[in-house]
C-alpha cells in the first residue's frame, strides 16, 4: 500500500530489508496524520470485505536473520498492525498455510558483484569482487561469513532451483546493468555439499 501511493520506494524498502535503517517507517514520505488516515482506512476496507488476518514475521535480509522494525517507536499494537497480512475467508485451510509459510520463509541474502573499486568495512580488503551489504557498510565475503559457499551461475533453471532447496545457506548474486538501470540476477551461492548431491541426482558431475 505505501508503495502503491508512492510513499516508498524499492530502495527504501531494499535498505530496510538490508538492516540499513532501524525502521520502515522512517523512511516514509508522509507525515504522522497522513499515515495514521491510510491505516485507518485500510483496517475499515478488510473489515467490510471479511478478510482474515494473518500475522508473519518479516526477517531481515543480513547474515544474523534478525526480525525487521516497522514503527520508529516499536509499538506492539503498530508492529501487529503492519505485520498482519489479509486473506479472503473463502481460501482453503492448505492454500492459506501454504499462504503463510511462504511469507514467513526468510528472504535471500543478496551479494553484490562489484562493477568497481571499494574496501571492506569489516577487514579492509580491496581484494574480493563480491559484497554484502549490511548497515555498517559492505563486506567481502569472509567478513560476512559466506566465503564457505560455492558459486552456481544462472541459466540452469532445475539445477538451480534443486541447489536452492537442499542447501540450508544461500545468497543471490547479482551484478548492476549500465544499460538497463537495474540489478539483475547472476546466479546463485550455495552450500558446497547441497551442489554436490544435486549434480549426482542430476548426473551432471563436476561443472
Amino acid at each position: 500500500m505505501l508503495l502503491g501511493l508512492r510513499w516508498l520506494t524499492e530502495n527504501h524498502v531494499d535498505r530496510w530489508r538490508q538492516g540499513r535503517v532501524d525502521s520502515l517507517e522512517e523512511m516514509i514520505q508522509a507525515g504522522p496524520g497522513k499515515q495514521a488516515t491510510a491505516m485507518r482506512t485500510l483496517g475499515e476496507w478488510v473489515l467490510e470485505r471479511g478478510l482474515t488476518p494473518s500475522e508473519t514475521d518479516y526477517i531481515a535480509r543480513t547474515r544474523d536473520r534478525r526480525s525487521l522494525q516497522f514503527s520508529i517507536g516499536g509499538n506492539s499494537d503498530v508492529e501487529r498492525f503492519y505485520r498482519t497480512r489479509w486473506v479472503s475467508p473463502d481460501l482453503s485451510a492448505e492454500k492459506v498455510e501454504r499462504l503463510r509459510a511462504e511469507a514467513g520463509r526468510p528472504p535471500d541474502l543478496v551479494v553484490v558483484a562489484a562493477r568497481r573499486d571499494w574496501t571492506c568495512a569489516g577487514c579492509s580488503t580491496t581484494e574480493d569482487d563480491l559484497l554484502l551489504m549490511q548497515n555498517e557498510g559492505p563486506l567481502c565475503m569472509r567478513c560476512a561469513r559466506l566465503d564457505h559457499l560455492a558459486f552456481l551461475p544462472a541459466g540452469d533453471a532445475t539445477r538451480t532451483r534443486r541447489a536452492h532447496k537442499a542447501s540450508s545457506l544461500t545468497s543471490v548474486v547479482v551484478r548492476f546493468s549500465k544499460t538497463r538501470k537495474r540489478y539483475e540476477r547472476q546466479g546463485l551461492l550455495v552450500e558446497p555439499a547441497a551442489l554436490k548431491a544435486v549434480d549426482a541426482e542430476l548426473g551432471t558431475g563436476d561443472r
